[in-house]
């Protein structure tokens, strides 16, 4: 094989490795997304059943939706040695 065939020979195998490189990036780009996007909606749907149960005691006017004032705020202040 001649020198400038060979040359020519290594420039198509690189051009197909980066493209073939390219190519499992962009697989993978989109998993990621498709990723992304089903978290987003799972903690999208969290919040929501999360604001419907404090909505729903919020109304029935139970005590665990209602903050305990009835006793002092206790001060965080660590302890001495």
């Amino acid at each position: 094989m001649e020198a400038s065939q060979k040359a020519t020979h290594d420039t198509a195998s690189s051009e197909g490795t980066a493209m073939y490189e390219y190519e499992l990036h962009r697989i993978r780009s989109a998993e990621l997304r498709r990723t992304a996007q089903r978290e987003r909606l799972a903690r999208e749907v969290v919040r929501a059943r999360r604001a419907a149960r404090r909505a729903q005691s919020a109304g029935h006017g139970t005590p665990a939706a209602e903050p305990h004032t009835d006793r002092p705020r206790r001060l965080r202040l660590p302890r001495a040695a």
